[in-house]
């Protein structure tokens, strides 16, 4: 049973791996990669990636990526979201803690951000890209569990 806006919406703001897929041209399927991420309701989903990456490349390149979050225990559900990129800026330190926040303890924060090489004037090659919500596909398979709405 697909999710309702608001459902959909604070289950992507969850903490989870997405795994962000653009794609990749030449009659390949689109590149697929794990990443951390950050959303809020209402707002644009953030990553962070290497600005000489593939995925920058490809991203540049296409305009636009999806991520895909889920959870498969105690019942599987899916959030699926793309569009375009509205924003690709240089990281900043703000971005890799508020990034990092989500997956870390306070400690590993510190590290996670320290190890990145980002300070408040050099972004260590990094790029923020802004995701504009386009199109959402999701579902809660837990059958029996929810009233259709």
């Amino acid at each position: 049973m697909a999710l309702d806006r608001q459902e959909r919406e604070e289950f992507l703001a969850g903490r989870h791996v997405a795994s962000l897929a653009v794609e990749r041209g030449d009659g390949r399927a689109p590149l697929t990669v794990p990443i951390w991420y950050w959303y809020e309701p209402g707002g644009q989903v953030r990553v962070i990636t290497g600005a000489d990456s593939a995925k920058a490349r490809l991203i540049s390149a296409a305009g636009r990526f999806s991520l895909l979050v889920q959870r498969t225990v105690p019942t599987y559900v899916y959030v699926s979201v793309d569009g375009p990129v509205v924003a690709a800026t240089p990281t900043t330190v703000a971005d890799m803690v508020t990034e990092a926040s989500r997956y870390l303890d306070a400690e590993g924060v510190d590290d996670y951000v320290s190890g990145s090489g980002v300070t408040a004037t050099d972004s260590a090659g990094l790029l923020t890209l802004s995701l504009q919500p386009e199109h959402w596909l999701s579902a809660d398979l837990g059958w029996g569990r929810r009233e259709p709405s």
